[in-house]
């Protein structure tokens, strides 16, 4: 295993290299959770294809530090533009809302949820 600096300097990096980071356990095509899977069951919902999705479960040095990164104790956990969001019941919370295709549009995705309004 790294060093814990180490670890948190890498998840830094990973959650800014990409708009939209989601840590899940398993993958968007194959998720373990359901958690998980409402997460990426969402995203599909606004057509969200485009996003960095790495597997906890393959990797224990996210799995052991993502708590105190984000400081956030459960799997999923969704980043927009290197900002921590939430896990599946704020993501849920935020689609319920409407609040998400407001999100996203300010990370310069469009939402397909803008599409069927009309």
């Amino acid at each position: 295993m790294c060093s814990s600096s180490a670890i948190q300097k890498n998840l830094e990096e990973i959650v800014k290299k990409d708009k939209m980071v989601v840590f899940m356990k398993g993958t968007p095509t194959q998720p373990v959770c359901g958690f998980s899977d409402a997460v990426v069951q969402i995203l599909r919902m606004h057509r969200v294809n485009s996003y960095a999705a790495y597997n906890v479960l393959d990797d224990q040095d996210i799995m052991s530090r993502r708590t105190t990164f984000s400081n956030w104790p459960t799997i999923p956990q969704v980043f927009f533009n290197g900002e921590f969001v939430g896990g599946c019941d704020i993501l849920l919370q935020m689609h319920q809302s409407g609040d998400l295709v407001e999100e996203l549009q300010k990370l310069g995705i469009r939402s397909a949820l803008l599409d069927q309004e009309k």
